[in-house]
C-alpha cells in the first residue's frame, strides 16, 4: 500500500489509477480505507479511486502532529492531499465522518469538482448517535478508551445495539472489523490520536454557523441517506442537499449508515451517476 507524508504525519491509501474521473473516498472513526473495497469493485475501471486512511483510530502509524488530528485539522489533511498527489476535478465522498464540510466551508476548494455526501454527520449531530458518543465519553475516562478498544474483540460487543450493530444493518466480516480496531488495541499512540479526535468536536456555535458557510459551495452535490439510519437523522438528509445550489437527495433503502458496506451496488451506481451527468456533464 501506498503512504504519503503530509504535515500531520505519513498516510496510507489505495489508488486504482488512470485516467477517469477522480473519487477521493473518505470514512469514519475506527474504520480504514477497506470501507470502500466493495464500492470500488462495483466502479471498476472507468474510475480512479483514491481511498486514504484518515488518522481516525484505525491507522497503523501514529501521527507527528497529533495536535492536528482534530475535525478541522484531518479536513486541511484531505485537502493537503489532494495538492501532494496533484488531484485534480476530484470529487470527494464522504460516508460517517462529516468533518469534511470543513473543507468545503473553508477552502482551499479549487480542486474540487463535486462533493457527495452518505449518510454523515451533520448539524448538530457531531458526534453521532450513541456509538460516536460512547467514543467521545471514553475519549474523557481514564482507561475507558482502551477498555473499549479491548471489547471490540468480541462479536457480541460489535453487535450490540445502540454500538456498532447500529452501524450496519448486515454483518460486516470479522477480518475486516479486526483490521479496523486492532491499531487502537495494540498502539497507545494510535489511541492518543483517536482519543484527540474525539475531543476535538466543535464548540456548538461553531456547528450552527457551518450551513450557512456551506451555502457558497456552487459545485453539484450528492447528499445520499439511509432511510433505516438510526445514527443519523432523517430530516438531515433533505436540510443538507437543500444547502447547497445544486444539491440534490437521493435515499437508499435496506441500509443503516454504513451504506458502502450495506449496499455498495446502489451507491456505486448512484455515484457513477453523479459524476457523468453532474459533477462531468453540462454545466448550467
Amino acid at each position: 500500500m501506498p503512504t504519503i507524508t503530509l504535515t500531520t504525519g505519513t498516510i496510507d491509501y489505495t489508488d486504482t489509477g488512470g485516467d477517469g474521473a477522480v473519487l477521493v473516498l473518505l470514512h469514519g472513526v475506527n474504520m480504514d480505507a477497506s470501507l470502500w473495497r466493495r464500492v470500488v469493485a462495483e466502479l471498476g475501471p472507468t474510475v480512479r479511486c483514491v481511498c486514504p486512511t484518515l488518522p481516525l483510530g484505525s491507522h497503523r502509524r501514529p501521527m507527528d502532529r497529533p495536535e492536528l488530528v482534530t475535525h478541522r485539522g484531518v479536513a486541511a489533511l484531505v485537502g493537503e492531499l489532494l495538492d501532494a498527489l496533484d488531484l485534480r476535478e476530484v470529487t470527494l465522498v464522504a460516508n460517517d465522518w462529516g468533518g469534511i464540510q470543513f473543507l468545503v466551508a473553508d477552502g482551499p476548494t479549487d480542486r474540487i469538482a463535486g462533493l457527495a455526501l452518505v449518510a454523515c454527520e451533520a448539524f448538530d449531530n457531531f458526534p453521532p448517535g450513541k456509538p460516536g458518543k460512547a467514543v467521545a465519553m471514553s475519549a474523557r475516562l481514564p482507561g475507558a478508551l482502551w477498555l473499549s478498544m479491548q471489547l471490540q474483540r468480541f462479536g457480541w460487543f460489535r453487535r450490540a445495539p445502540g454500538a456498532w450493530g447500529w452501524m450496519s444493518k448486515y454483518p460486516i466480516p470479522d477480518e475486516v472489523l479486526d483490521a479496523w480496531f486492532r491499531p487502537a488495541q495494540q498502539d497507545r499512540a494510535i489511541r492518543r490520536d483517536l482519543r484527540t479526535f474525539a475531543l476535538s468536536t466543535p464548540p456548538k456555535a461553531e456547528l450552527r454557523a457551518l450551513p450557512n458557510r456551506l451555502a457558497s459551495f456552487d459545485r453539484p452535490v450528492l447528499v445520499a441517506w439511509a432511510r433505516e439510519d438510526k445514527l443519523m437523522p432523517p430530516s438531515h438528509g433533505p436540510r443538507l442537499a437543500a444547502l447547497f445550489p445544486r444539491g440534490r437527495l437521493i435515499e437508499i433503502d435496506d441500509s443503516y449508515t454504513l451504506v458502502p458496506e450495506d449496499q455498495p451496488r446502489r451507491l456505486a451506481a448512484e455515484l457513477a451517476r453523479f459524476v457523468t451527468t453532474e459533477v462531468r456533464g453540462p454545466h448550467p
